[in-house]
């Protein structure tokens, strides 16, 4: 890591100049090709996703999306001659329109289906000509203007769809803005500079900037999620920033303590740098214990999320380095500098609330021990009640026009509208036929059902589809009972002596399906996300101790972000205030991506933590000064880094994206309880009571393990001698390692 920081130094132009002819090769790549991103949640084997191929099969012409236009009338109906007229003229236009395959309304002799029961409410039926992640934004958005051209007194048009909620406006870059403007003011007040302020902020914008494109290119070769360049900007601008922040205040003591620019540079990226890769490495094989599921969808996201990783880790020590060698010394405020020259160079020791709160967790540790615990215990608890399934649009914000038509439609059609079942089945003779012709008589009587559609028949008659429509929405609980009596019950009793096999397909049985594949496999996945960290950290600390206690803190942080996100997003505590929309349940895929992020970002803040209390073990064996040192040390920067990163996260609410909006609150939550609860509380005051078993290893393992070291390289050498030596002299060389340290020890 030294040599690579001194030929950044050397070579600062040609570093710089490389970074920026990467950010646009790759950016300009990403214009040309554009984006192509898939939300496919079908996982292949189940039956929805049978149901669906089916169906492709079997009608063809299904395969685009569809969207609503509803329409409302607050005096009169609409069969009244005026809005008929209005809204026939409408649908023409809208049919007319690019992109658009079909139009079917209530006034083309479909008749009173498509028109409510007190007939003020209406809607008809737009077929585009492509699935909705391939259509052009824009020609939904000539449907939702040509739409919202008939609105007049007494009638409103709102339209529905994912077609339609691609026009949707979001937080756009806004959100990044914000998040990197409270980055900025932080970074200012904790520097005083205003250079090296800017540094963490251009270094991370470069490589996420580069990541973003990189997303977009990778689109094109598998299957990425629409959120996977917004979860991976969310990502690396968090981290990115918070790397950078760490290698500049040590580069920063370096120049405090009198090293020249060249000699600050190296010794920071050869330790904080270390430690940097380290963690990153962490974060990413937690991203990529997502491919351990097998799950398309969330193979494109894992290696996205990963990639960001990466790119801003490359950056913090290639990058950062040549553009702290250019501003010299101005790393240091201008009231620094004078300091230096004034006074000389001095030691960094930790004084003020830093100090004193470290002696106060060594004074009292079983107390906020346990403080500590009781806290993450309250916020976990909801988690308890997490309920996986579909989010639709009917959780979107009140004022959106897809909430609006998603709320006219369960209002004058009922709430299962909004969701239908599908049954599909391959049909061989008549007697099939004859069966399903009377099969909707039967379906019809089952609890849960509102309506029932006729069949419908392929051309060549050998593959029909029927649709059942819930008297319950789409994200309740009865729909998914509804599902699991149609395939367990219902079905199977009609089909006896037939050779029907019918599927039951649907939002509802999709996401069903789609969360029963990802409970079944979490536990292998925490499993070898938690075995794989754990086995990084006993290389790294040679410790037992060291990776069971984070494993523990980090199921802890996880367990109390997903209590916070279930009480904004699936209980509603406060969702429509913050413009989250209404109360549903947790997408099936956020546990597993929260859980890998989690876990990733988890490990940062124990790596920096412990690496500098693992430096002073190695050079003093004393636990007490060794935990009360490293907190010094490193909770004002933790803690200003965690101050960052939950800015960053939080200002992803303002996306406007409810799944965004899930990460950045959750990653926000567990990112402050891991740094001001966890971090700077409970692991500290653990660590003292169980004193140097924290160190322990086994000699036989300690011989036997590679060595993977992230303390500065000194500290390894005294390691090494340590674990060569006998006990008498392991404890004389400790005895005068103490003794040397005590005069710098830190106050109170």
């Amino acid at each position: 890591m030294a040599a690579l920081a001194r030929w950044c130094v050397r070579h600062r132009l040609v570093v710089v100049l490389l970074w920026f002819l990467t950010l646009g090769a790759v950016g300009t790549a990403a214009l040309v090709t554009g984006t192509a991103y898939s939300n496919d949640y079908e996982v292949p084997g189940t039956e929805s996703g049978h149901a669906t191929q089916l169906l492709r099969d079997g009608f063809p012409g299904l395969g685009g999306d569809s969207g609503t236009v509803v329409w409302h009338t607050t005096s009169g109906t609409v069969r009244a001659a005026d809005v008929e007229q209005t809204m026939t003229r409408t649908l023409d236009r809208i049919e007319g329109l690019p992109g658009v395959a079909a139009v079917a309304g209530p006034y083309d002799g479909q008749g009173t289906p498509l028109i409510s029961a007190d007939g003020h409410t209406a809607y008809a039926t737009v077929t585009f000509d492509k699935p909705a992640e391939d259509l052009d934004p824009g020609q939904a958005r000539a449907v939702v203007r040509a739409a919202k051209d008939a609105e007049a007194d007494g009638l409103s048009v709102e339209l529905g769809g994912s077609a339609i909620g691609l026009t949707e406006s979001s937080g756009g870059h806004l959100v990044e803005a914000v998040g990197v403007a409270v980055a900025a003011v932080v970074l200012f007040l904790a520097f005083g500079s205003l250079a090296a302020s800017l540094l963490p902020i251009a270094t991370a914008l470069v490589s996420v900037g580069a990541a973003y494109a990189g997303i977009v290119l990778l689109g094109h070769v598998m299957t990425v999620a629409d959120f996977a360049p917004m979860l991976g900007m969310l990502i690396g601008l968090g981290v990115g920033i918070d790397y950078a922040l760490f290698i500049v205040t040590r580069h920063r003591r370096g120049l405090k303590r009198g090293l020249t620019v060249t000699e600050a540079v190296t010794n920071a990226v050869a330790t904080t740098g270390r430690a940097v890769v380290f963690a990153g490495a962490t974060v990413c094989i937690a991203l990529l214990g997502m491919l351990i599921l097998r799950l398309g969808f969330l193979n494109g996201v894992a290696i996205a999320a990963s990639l960001t990783v990466v790119l801003t880790v490359a950056a913090s020590v290639t990058l950062l380095p040549a553009l702290l060698s250019l501003i010299k010394e101005r790393a240091l405020s201008r009231r620094e500098r004078q300091h230096l020259v004034a006074h000389g160079p001095q030691p960094e020791v930790p004084t003020g609330f830093a100090a004193r709160w470290s002696a106060f967790v060594e004074r009292h540790p079983k107390l906020l021990g346990g403080l500590a615990l009781a806290v993450i215990t309250v916020l976990a608890l909801p988690t308890l009640s997490l309920h996986l399934g579909t989010s639709d649009q009917g959780n979107n914000p009140q004022a959106s026009t897809t909430r609006q038509a998603y709320d006219l439609l369960a209002e004058g059609f009922g709430p299962g509208v909004n969701g239908p079942l599908t049954l599909v089945t391959h049909v061989d003779g008549a007697e099939d036929k004859l069966l399903l012709d009377n099969l909707d008589a039967t379906i019809r009587t089952t609890d849960g059902i509102a309506s029932v559609t006729p069949v419908t028949y392929d051309t060549g008659g050998d593959t029909a589809y029927f649709t059942i429509v819930p008297d319950s929405p789409p994200q309740s609980q009865r729909t998914s009972d509804l599902v699991d009596r149609l395939r367990t019950e219902v079905l199977p009793r009609a089909e006896t002596g037939t050779s029907l096999d019918i599927q039951v397909g649907g939002v509802t049985a999709g996401y069903d399906d789609f969360a029963d594949i990802i409970v079944g496999k979490l536990p292998v996945f925490v499993g070898v996300v938690i075995g794989l960290g754990c086995l990084l950290l006993l290389l790294a600390f040679r410790s037992v101790g060291i990776p069971l206690k984070a494993a523990a803190m980090n199921v802890a942080a996880v367990a109390a972000a997903f209590g916070v996100v279930v009480a904004i997003f699936q209980w509603g505590w406060g969702s429509e205030l913050l413009g989250l929309g209404r109360a549903g349940p947790i997408e099936p895929f956020l546990p597993v991506i929260m859980v890998s992020v989690l876990f990733g970002l988890s490990m940062d803040y124990q790596v920096f933590l412990v690496s500098r209390m693992y430096e002073e073990w190695l050079e003093t064996g004393d636990n007490r000064r060794a935990v009360r040192v490293g907190l010094a040390e490193t909770s004002r920067v933790i803690n200003s880094a965690a101050i960052i990163m939950i800015s960053v996260f939080l200002a992803f609410v303002l996306s406007g994206d409810r799944v965004i909006a899930m990460f950045g609150i959750g990653l926000a939550a567990a990112v402050a309880l891991d740094a001001f609860v966890l971090r700077t509380l409970l692991v500290p005051a653990l660590m003292h009571l169980l004193g140097g078993a924290n160190w322990w290893l086994p000699r036989w393992l300690d011989r036997r393990m590679p060595h993977i070291s992230i303390e500065p390289p000194e500290c390894r050498a005294a390691h090494e001698r340590l674990a060569a030596a006998t006990d008498a002299e392991v404890a004389d060389v400790l005895a005068k390692g103490r003794e040397e340290r005590d005069v710098r020890d830190i106050p109170g």
